[in-house]
């Protein structure tokens, strides 16, 4: 028998194609660039990230960072005011809010923010520029350095994700000093005697919140019937009554035509006639997006007539290897909704396997006291007939751990496919609702039926028990 030897020729590694590292361009230094910048560089890409102002962007420099940390210093207000019902004595007879000090607190932890993701940045190999940044070309970006130099970067794909910036009335210009804007908040050496808020929505409904627990008299000013327009009717129900109890003052259906300084105070011109005037005046009306010159007209790029950038679900703009994320899209002005389409855009950039961006999966959150957290579908979206659901609600007052914890208001409501019995959405309003919301968000993604969530332990006494209670009840028994 005769043996065949087959000879093989094995290149020398020296000759084979070298394939070359992706390269990525992020213009914005925000959560939808530096998440993206994050993830981009784990899986070998070469990325240069461009900020002018600050990485973390206003999340982390001006907005979401400072405005939570106020919030906190808010809340640990309120829980020691109301400690006396819970049995405990205190010599002074009240907690004073010293906002300079509160001021100086968050301004310092958004600076190390800013700089812990830095060093994040840095440690995975992106290079950081802080500049302007202005599109020359498809592929290539001129950016003009804080030093003042130029200087063109190439890239295989950009991704956009410069944010929002705060709208402006053109009868209510902010000054820093008595009238702001949400930027402009944390440089007071003296708590407003009566901060008068113009806006109803989260922001305004916020600031409210808090400027009202640190111990500020408080009047919000809403163009709309209720508070939270958009948001769940029960949810936003509760935050009236809550207003109410605690002396907020809420004027409905009127707006702010215009603000003026007037001698140690400002004055609001309300469109229903009248007027009302405060110490101080928070312009909380919405975002416009920062889009403006960045050259997106040079390359085609398709805006909104906001100025909004238009994306698909994998976050791709108009233009091949363009993509956008954040606020600047109009998509949801959330930090967490910028991280995720920043995530996505570089997935598919990179090729990974993409999960397209699902409003139907959001997780939000207001951060009033108590907190309103949504996940999913919500009642307007139930009203409409597109969705077939059963849902349950259960007050947090029957809760056991509230009781302990003083909490009489609240709820957790499920929504739940009819017929399957899926969790496709929910609302819980609560203290920490934020962290509460987490196993129906869990539930919503991963379509999860009831019964999962209902046949899960749970610690007796804690809130998130209630969680587990309203799911028992939309449990639908087997018919034999």
């Amino acid at each position: 028998m005769h043996f065949v030897t087959k000879q093989t020729t094995i290149e020398p590694v020296s000759t084979l194609e070298i394939v070359p590292r992706p390269s990525i361009t992020i213009i914005g230094g925000g959560p939808g660039g530096y998440e993206a910048a994050l993830v981009a560089s784990k899986f070998g890409a070469e990325v240069t990230l461009i900020e002018r102002n600050g990485i973390g962007g206003s999340a982390v420099l001006t907005d979401v960072v400072p405005s939570k940390t106020l919030i906190a210093s808010a809340d640990s207000r309120r829980r020691v005011m109301s400690a006396p019902s819970l049995g405990l004595e205190f010599d002074a007879h009240s907690v004073k809010s010293n906002i300079e000090l509160i001021d100086r607190r968050l301004l310092r932890l958004a600076a190390d923010q800013s700089e812990d993701i830095r060093r994040g940045l840095q440690a995975n190999g992106v290079r950081i520029m802080m500049g302007e940044a202005c599109f020359i070309e498809r592929n290539v970006v001129e950016v003009k350095t804080m030093e003042g130099n130029v200087e063109h970067v190439s890239s295989d794909a950009v991704l956009i994700a410069t944010g929002a910036s705060p709208r402006e009335l053109p009868t209510a210009k902010p000054d820093g000093e008595r009238i702001f804007n949400w930027k402009q908040l944390y440089s007071m050496d003296e708590l407003p005697e009566h901060m008068i808020v113009v806006g109803s929505g989260v922001t305004g409904a916020e600031f409210a919140s808090a400027y009202q627990l640190l111990g500020s008299n408080v009047t919000l000013v809403s163009s709309r019937d209720t508070l939270l327009p958009g948001e769940d009717p029960d949810a936003a129900r509760v935050l009236e009554e809550v207003f109410s109890e605690n002396g907020v003052n809420v004027i409905s259906r009127t707006r702010a035509e215009a603000v003026t300084r007037i001698k140690d105070g400002v004055r609001v011109e309300l469109s229903a006639g009248g007027y009302v005037e405060g110490s101080h005046c928070l312009l909380a009306v919405g975002g416009i997006p920062n889009t403006t010159g960045m050259g997106l007209e040079n390359i085609g790029v398709e805006v909104t007539e906001s100025g909004h950038i238009k994306i698909d679900a994998v976050s791709r703009t108009s233009v091949p290897g363009i993509y956008a994320a954040g606020d600047c899209t109009g998509r949801l002005a959330l930090a967490s909704v910028a991280a995720m389409q920043g995530r996505i855009a570089v997935n598919h950039i990179l090729g990974d396997v993409v999960k397209p961006f699902s409003r139907n999966q959001v997780a939000s959150n207001i951060f009033t006291s108590p907190e309103i957290a949504t996940v999913g579908v919500t009642a307007a979206m139930v009203a409409t007939g597109e969705y077939q659901v059963d849902e349950y609600m259960i007050p947090m007052a029957s809760n056991a751990r509230a009781k302990m914890m003083n909490v009489d208001e609240g709820f957790v409501k499920i929504f739940a496919r009819r017929g399957s019995g899926h969790v496709v959405g929910g609302v819980i309003v609560a203290p920490r609702a934020s962290d509460l919301i987490y196993p129906l968000s869990l539930a919503v993604s991963q379509k999860l039926h009831v019964d999962d969530l209902a046949e899960t332990f749970t610690i007796y006494p804690s809130l998130s028990g209630t969680v587990a209670e309203v799911a028992r009840q939309l449990h639908k028994r087997e018919q034999f």
